[in-house]
């Protein structure tokens, strides 16, 4: 069942049984509604799959961005009711909202990649045959740009503009442009040129990256060839897809970069998410942005 016609199906239920005023209605299916893109945007789970930890994450980029204590406790509550709800339906076996408390607690922030451990990770593809100039291209071009994994495989050939340095991404219906460094756009090339007309298996393939088969790379693939070149580096840390993308928008802020630049190249529709990306710069950095951001 999709989350669109689950969270269709509570809303009736909220009118028709619950009897529930057009404030709380309105304030329930909005925290939902945000909560539901934030998963989707950041952990790629949907609404059925959630756990608690994805909860007091998101509980977390709230609180980071501001929120008061008053809207905490309705975004927790809004939560409860609804998950509560679906075990009622037998939709899912426990209340992962059960346990949340809109105080503050302890929670570990993801772990990102130092400069040094990205070019490590970025050595290992050799560029001595197509497969490895395939698989340096992509890590190149997700650490370049931050993008997601499935944006990384869902990309085709003509998302590409190499002579304006930027690819072109589709997420939830919005489009936008993200810009490459130098060397990604030269291994891109390299790849587009030279490698990519060998490996796909006929020229309908509109996929920009293919697996050996010559069909679009999967996200399961991408997954192993990450694991790979982890093992081979020797970094004892798990690197995930989503750990690149953590790393790219950290080391922009650490380098100057405004949120809302970083906002626009993740896609990320409110800025309460980018916030969140604030906790794992250095405390000076932190300390620059909210005293100089006119709305920190």
């Amino acid at each position: 069942m999709q989350s669109v016609e689950i969270l269709e199906q509570y809303k009736s239920y909220l009118i028709r049984e619950r009897s529930a005023s057009e404030n709380t209605l309105a304030s329930y299916m909005r925290d939902l509604r945000q909560l539901q893109e934030y998963l989707v945007s950041e952990t790629e789970v949907e609404l059925l799959n959630v756990t608690s930890d994805d909860l007091q994450q998101y509980l977390d980029v709230l609180r980071t961005a501001g929120k008061s204590v008053s809207t905490l406790a309705r975004n927790v509550a809004s939560w409860k009711n609804f998950y509560q709800y679906l075990v009622s339906r037998e939709l899912i076996e426990n209340n992962p909202a059960k346990t949340l408390s809109a105080g503050k607690t302890e929670h570990k922030l993801p772990e990102i990649l130092t400069s040094r451990e990205v070019e490590l990770l970025l050595q290992q593809p050799k560029t001595t045959d197509d497969k490895g100039i395939r698989d340096k291209a992509m890590l190149e071009l997700m650490y370049a740009t931050g993008i997601r994994v499935t944006e990384l495989v869902d990309l085709n050939l003509s998302d590409v503009n190499l002579s304006a340095g930027n690819i072109r991404c589709f997420s939830k219906n919005r489009e936008r442009f993200i810009p490459m460094y130098p060397y990604a756009q030269t291994i891109l090339r390299e790849y587009i040129d030279h490698v990519r007309p060998r490996m796909i298996s006929s020229d309908d393939v509109e996929a920009l990256f293919v697996n050996v088969q010559g069909e679009r790379m999967s996200r399961q693939g991408f997954w192993k060839l990450i694991k790979y070149y982890q093992n081979k580096a020797k970094i004892k840390k798990e690197i995930t897809p989503h750990m690149l993308r953590h790393s790219f928008a950290t080391h922009l802020l650490e380098n100057g970069a405004d949120l809302r630049s970083v906002q626009k190249m993740l896609g990320h529709s409110d800025i309460s998410s980018t916030l969140f990306y604030t906790q794992l710069v250095p405390n000076s950095i932190r300390e620059v942005y909210q005293h100089s951001h006119p709305r920190a």
